[in-house]
């Protein structure tokens, strides 16, 4: 389980392509069937409002324990091989991608259980604070949108 947090800015494909080679394929090679992955990026619109950027805010220390929680209770819950988690803070862009989320099982229905639950667990409870900037202003997100 794999957790990581950037200032910078990242390609989710790279980040998924680099893991598998360096970390699943020497200790899991031939083993996994089934890689799930989400990848989100951010949107020039929100709440019927056009947005030309984002701050994201963590707390280093609580959003990095939250996320290994999360990967943990996936890991307890599916028969997982392994999880990875990469999720961007700071200023971005529309267009710029903000999270990966992936799980590597086996079988595909596990993987697929188990990046769901990682990612709807983040959205609604990972502590990440979103100020937008809008066309007229700045506004902080009260609630993240529905899955």
């Amino acid at each position: 389980m794999k957790i990581k947090i950037m200032e910078s800015p990242f390609n989710p494909w790279d980040e998924m392509q680099r893991y598998e080679k360096e970390v699943l394929d020497p200790l899991y090679a031939g083993q996994y069937g089934a890689a799930t992955v989400f990848s989100g990026t951010m949107r020039d619109f929100n709440e019927g409002d056009g947005v030309t950027g984002m701050l994201l805010e963590h707390y280093p220390g609580m959003t990095d324990q939250y996320l290994g929680k999360i990967s943990q209770e996936a890991a307890e819950q599916w028969d997982l091989l392994d999880t990875l988690i990469v999720h961007r803070v700071g200023l971005m862009m529309p267009n710029d991608p903000i999270v990966l989320v992936a799980a590597w099982s086996a079988h595909r229905g596990v993987a697929f259980e188990a990046a769901r639950y990682l990612i709807e667990e983040l959205k609604s409870r990972a502590p990440f604070w979103k100020k937008e900037q809008l066309l007229e202003g700045e506004r902080w997100v009260a609630n993240n949108t529905p899955a």
